[in-house]
C-alpha cells in the first residue's frame, strides 16, 4: 500500500468518524447553530438524536421556547425528499398560543412582500400532521394536509369539531367546505374570494355562503356575506321567511372597518324582539391587538309596563388572544309579557379573548319587578352586582340579593342574601352566604320570619344556622302557639353523582296548641334527624314530647313533593291527657290507659291527611253531675280535608260498664260509623245502642245524622219503683213496671220527640203520702172527696203520650184506669192528666208532689163509679 493511499484512507476515516460524531450529537450543535437565524429570546430543543430512517430524515422531539414559555412541540417528526418534493411528516404538533406574546417585536423597515412574492418562495412540499393541536382550542384538534406549490396551494383539515378543505390558485381562493361544530350550533361555509395584491388589504370582491343550526331557531338559518370593493352587506335569514333576522351593512379601508344603521330581530323568544347594531373597528390591518372597537346594540320590547329599549355600548378598547380591554355598559330597560328588567352595569372585558373575565364596576344593578310565578306578584327584587366579576374559572365577589313580593293567597314577604363568591360556580369554588327575612302566611294567619348563614363548597352545600318560625299558625281545627324550626345539627347536602347524601337535624318548638273543641296541647317540641341522598329524598326520624304526653316516635320520609310518616303513641295514662279536652266539659280523667297509632301524608295538592287507631282501656271521667267507669274502645280513622272518618272498614264498638248519676246507667253499649263533620253524602251513625236503666233496658236501633226518619229511643221494663228511689219524692211513691217508644229528632224544624208513649208493663201500684192527701181534702172539700179514693190505687191501665219541640217545651198526656181502696171499700177510677212544662226544668219538676197536689185541687172531679169491696 502506497502512503498516498494511507493517507487518502485515512482522511476518509477520519471524515466518517466526524460525521458520526455531528449525527451523534445533533442535540447539542444543532439547536446553536439555528439560534443564529432565530429571534432574540427564542430557542430550539431537541430531544433525542437525529437519525436517519426510511429515505428520510427523523427527529424525535423538536420543542421551540420563547423566553420560558413552550410555544411549539413537534413528536415523530420527518423530513425527505421524493419525486422533487419535500416530504415533512409529524405525528403530533402542539401550539401554544399563549406564547405569542413571549416573541420580540421586531421593526421591519423592508416593503411588504406581495401575495405572488410570498407564493412564489414556497417549495415543492407535502405537509401532513396526523394530529395538530392549538391550545386553549384543543377541542378542534384534527389532522392537517398541505400540498404547496408556487402555483397552487391547497389545505385540508379533518378533526371532530372543525373541518376544512380549500385552495388558493394565484389571488383565488375557493373554499369547498368548513364545517365548525361549536357546541349544539354546528356551522357550514362555503364560497369564493378574489384577494388583494397584499395580505394586508381586504379581498378585491367574493361572496360567502353559511349555513348554521341553532336550538333557538325552529329551522336552519343561511347567511350571505357579499362585498364588492370596499363595502358589502351581511345577511341572515331563513328559507321560509324573506325579511332578514341579521342585516349588517359594512364599508371599510386601510384605516377602518364600519358598520352603520345595522338591524336584527328575533321572531322565536316569548316575545318578538328587534334593535339596531353599530360597529366601528379602527386600526384594523395592525392586527387584532392593535384593533380599536366601540359600538352599540339595543333591544326593543314590549310588555307589562309599556315599551322598553336595553342598550349595549361597548368601547373604544380593544381585544386580544392575551390581553384584551374593553370597557362596557348595559343601561335601560326590557319589558316581558309579566316581568319587567331595569339594568345599569359598567363593565369592562379584560384577559385572553379564549378565557375573558367580565368586571362590574362601581353602580352596577339589576332591578326585577312582575309576576314571576302564576300567583307571585315581585313588587321589587334587587341584584347589587358591583366588584362582581365572571369567567370561566368562576364568580367572584360579593354576592347580594333582595326579595319583596306578595302573593294574594298567601301574603307579603321579603327576603334578604348577603355573601360572598370566589372562584363560584355550582359544585366548584366557594360560596358563603347569610340570609334574613319576613313575612305574612294569610292561609294560616300567621307572620313569619327566618334567618340563617350557610355555604357551597365544591360539592357540599351547608346550612350551618337556621331559625324560622310563625307567631302562630291556625290551621282547621287547631291553632298553635309560636311554633319555631331550629337545627341542632347543621344540614349537610353532599351533591357528588357518586356519593350523594344529604344529613342534618331540626327541632321544632311550639307553645299551647289549642284545639276548637277548648282542648289544648301542652308546650311541646319535636326532635327530627334526616338522612337520605338529596333535599327531595330524605328519611326523618324523630319523637314528639309535651309534658306528660309522649314520647311519640315519628318517623318517614320525603319525596320532593309528598310528606309521608308515622307516628306510635305508647301505652300511658289517660289521665296525662287531661289538658286536650274543654274546662267546658267539666270533665276529669281519673283512669284508664290509651294508646294510638297514626300514618300520616302532606302534600301541597291534597292537604294534610291521616289515619290510624285510638284504643281506650278501662276508662274512668267524672263530670259534676256523673261518675263515668270502665270505659273501653279501640277507635279507627282516617283525616281528609279536616274531615273525620271514623270505623272505615266496621263500626266502632263502644263498651262502658257504667255511669253513675241520680240513677245508674250500666252495660252501655254503642257503636259508630261515617263522617263528622257530617252531610248528606257522607252521614254519621250511632247503631245498636243499649243501656241497663232502673232495672229495664232503654235501646235505640239507629240515629243517623244528618237525620232522614225518627230514631226510635225504646223502653222495656222500666221500674218505677226504682225511678221514684232515684227521684226521692216525698209525696207519692209508684211501683211496676212501663215500656215506652220515643221517636227523637235532632233537625226538625218543630219537634224533638214527637209522639212519644209510655205504658205499663203490668199492674202498677200508687201510694200517695197521708200528709198531702190531708193537706188537699183540708183545702178544697170538693177535692179531698175525690183525693180519698187516691191515696192507694192499683193500676189496670196507664198510656201517656209525650211531645217535646226544640224549645224544650214538653206536653205530658196520661190516662189511668185503675181500682182505688178506701176505708175498706174498691172504687174504679178513670183519670186523664195533662201537663206542660220546658224541659230545661224537667229535672226540678220530676220532684211533682207539690205541682201534682196543685193540679188535683184544681182539677180533681169525684168517681162516677162505686163498688164495694168483697
Amino acid at each position: 500500500m502506497t502512503r498516498a493511499l494511507k493517507i487518502f484512507l485515512a482522511a476518509i476515516l477520519a471524515l466518517i468518524l466526524l460525521v458520526l460524531g455531528l449525527l451523534l450529537t445533533t442535540g447539542q450543535w444543532l439547536p446553536r447553530l439555528a439560534g443564529f437565524w432565530l429571534p432574540d429570546d427564542t430557542r430550539i430543543e431537541l430531544a433525542g438524536n437525529l437519525r436517519w430512517h426510511d429515505g428520510a430524515l427523523f427527529f424525535p422531539v423538536v420543542r421551540y421556547h420563547a423566553q420560558a414559555c413552550q410555544l411549539a412541540e413537534i413528536k415523530q417528526a420527518s423530513l425527505g425528499w421524493h419525486e422533487h418534493r419535500w416530504q415533512l411528516h409529524a405525528a403530533d404538533v402542539e401550539i401554544n398560543t399563549q406564547c405569542l406574546d413571549r416573541l420580540p417585536q421586531q421593526e421591519n423597515a423592508d416593503a411588504p412582500r406581495s401575495l405572488a412574492e410570498w407564493q412564489a418562495m414556497l417549495p415543492a412540499a407535502d405537509v401532513q400532521f396526523d394530529k395538530l393541536t392549538v391550545l386553549p382550542w384543543q377541542q378542534f384538534a384534527g389532522r392537517l394536509t398541505l400540498a404547496l406549490s408556487a402555483q397552487h396551494q391547497h389545505i385540508d383539515y379533518q378533526g371532530d369539531n372543525l373541518r376544512l378543505h380549500a385552495s388558493l390558485s394565484g389571488q383565488t381562493l375557493k373554499v369547498d367546505e368548513l364545517s365548525l361544530i361549536a357546541g349544539a350550533a354546528p356551522l357550514t361555509l362555503s364560497g369564493q374570494l378574489n384577494l388583494g395584491k397584499f395580505l394586508t388589504g381586504l379581498p378585491i370582491d367574493g361572496e360567502l355562503q353559511a349555513r348554521l343550526a341553532l336550538n333557538a331557531a325552529p329551522e336552519p338559518l343561511n347567511a350571505a356575506l357579499h362585498w364588492q370593493g370596499q363595502q358589502g352587506t351581511l345577511l341572515l335569514s331563513t328559507a321560509q321567511d324573506k325579511t332578514p333576522l341579521l342585516t349588517l351593512p359594512w364599508r371599510a379601508d386601510n384605516r377602518e372597518i364600519v358598520i352603520e344603521g345595522g338591524e336584527w330581530r328575533w321572531p322565536w323568544a316569548t316575545q318578538p324582539l328587534a334593535g339596531n347594531v353599530a360597529l366601528r373597528l379602527s386600526n384594523w390591518q395592525q392586527g387584532l391587538a392593535a384593533t380599536t372597537i366601540g359600538g352599540r346594540l339595543n333591544v326593543l320590547t314590549q310588555g307589562r309596563g309599556g315599551k322598553g329599549n336595553a342598550v349595549l355600548s361597548f368601547g373604544p378598547g380593544h381585544l386580544d388572544l392575551l390581553n384584551s380591554q374593553l370597557p362596557f355598559q348595559l343601561t335601560g330597560d326590557m319589558k316581558l309579557a309579566a316581568l319587567q328588567f331595569f339594568a345599569a352595569l359598567p363593565g369592562v372585558l379584560v384577559g385572553p379573548l379564549a378565557d375573558p373575565l367580565l368586571q362590574l364596576k362601581p353602580g352596577a344593578l339589576l332591578r326585577m319587578r312582575g309576576r314571576l310565578l302564576s300567583t307571585l306578584e315581585v313588587d321589587e327584587a334587587r341584584w347589587p352586582l358591583a366588584g362582581v366579576s365572571v369567567s370561566s374559572q368562576g364568580i367572584n365577589g360579593r354576592l347580594q340579593a333582595i326579595l319583596k313580593a306578595h302573593d294574594p293567597n298567601f301574603g307579603r314577604f321579603s327576603l334578604h342574601l348577603d355573601g360572598g363568591a370566589r372562584g363560584f360556580w355550582p359544585d366548584k369554588g366557594r360560596w358563603l352566604w347569610k340570609y334574613w327575612g319576613e313575612g305574612e302566611l294569610a292561609p294560616l294567619a300567621a307572620k313569619w320570619d327566618v334567618r340563617g348563614t350557610g355555604s357551597w363548597q365544591e360539592t357540599l352545600i351547608t346550612l350551618d344556622r337556621l331559625s324560622t318560625g310563625f307567631d302562630q299558625l291556625s290551621y282547621g281545627l287547631a291553632t298553635v302557639r309560636a311554633p319555631r324550626l331550629t337545627m341542632t345539627q347543621p344540614i349537610r347536602w353532599q351533591r357528588d353523582a357518586e356519593k350523594p347524601a344529604f344529613s342534618g337535624a331540626v327541632r321544632l318548638d311550639a307553645q299551647e296548641t289549642r284545639f276548637t273543641s277548648g282542648g289544648y296541647l301542652p308546650p311541646s317540641h319535636l326532635e327530627l334527624a334526616l338522612k337520605g341522598s338529596d333535599p327531595a329524598r330524605f328519611q326523618f326520624k324523630g319523637a314528639l314530647h309535651a309534658q306528660k304526653i309522649g314520647p311519640v316516635s315519628v318517623n318517614g320520609r320525603w319525596d320532593g313533593s309528598r310528606l309521608r310518616g308515622q307516628a306510635w303513641w305508647p301505652t300511658q295514662p289517660l289521665s296525662v291527657f287531661q289538658p286536650l279536652l274543654s274546662p267546658d266539659l267539666k270533665m276529669k280523667i281519673n283512669s284508664g290507659t290509651l294508646r294510638a297509632q297514626v300514618a300520616f301524608s302532606a302534600a301541597a295538592d291534597q292537604g294534610f291527611e291521616a289515619g290510624g287507631h285510638w284504643a281506650v282501656k278501662d276508662g274512668g271521667v267524672w263530670t259534676p253531675d256523673n261518675r263515668i267507669s270502665g270505659v273501653d274502645f279501640s277507635l279507627p280513622f282516617r283525616l281528609r280535608a279536616q274531615q273525620w272518618q271514623f270505623g272505615a272498614r266496621r263500626p266502632v264498638s263502644l263498651q262502658i260498664a257504667a255511669i253513675e248519676n241520680q240513677f245508674t246507667l250500666k252495660n252501655i253499649h254503642a257503636e259508630l260509623q261515617g263522617w263528622y263533620p257530617f252531610n248528606e253524602a257522607r252521614p254519621l251513625t250511632l247503631q245498636n245502642l243499649s243501656v241497663d236503666l232502673l232495672g229495664g233496658q232503654v235501646s235505640m236501633a239507629s240515629l243517623r245524622l244528618p237525620q232522614r226518619r225518627a230514631a226510635v229511643l225504646k223502653l222495656q221494663a222500666i221500674s218505677l219503683s226504682e225511678l221514684i228511689t232515684a227521684i226521692k219524692p216525698k209525696q207519692i211513691a209508684l211501683s211496676g213496671r212501663i215500656n215506652g217508644e220515643l221517636p227523637l229528632w235532632l233537625n226538625h224544624p218543630q219537634w224533638l220527640v214527637k209522639e212519644g208513649w209510655i205504658a205499663n208493663s203490668g199492674n202498677l201500684t200508687l201510694r200517695m203520702d197521708k200528709d198531702m192527701a190531708d193537706a188537699i181534702a183540708s183545702n178544697n172539700i170538693a177535692a179531698g172527696a175525690a183525693i180519698d179514693w187516691l191515696r192507694y190505687m192499683e193500676i189496670s191501665r196507664a198510656w201517656a203520650t209525650l211531645n217535646l219541640d226544640n224549645l224544650g217545651n214538653a206536653r205530658l198526656g196520661a190516662q189511668v184506669q185503675g181500682t182505688s181502696r178506701f176505708s175498706n171499700r174498691d172504687q174504679r177510677v178513670n183519670l186523664n192528666y195533662q201537663q206542660q212544662e220546658n224541659l230545661f226544668q224537667l229535672w226540678r219538676s220530676l220532684r211533682f208532689g207539690d205541682n201534682l197536689q196543685s193540679w188535683i185541687e184544681q182539677h180533681a172531679s169525684l168517681p162516677t163509679q162505686k163498688e164495694n169491696s168483697p
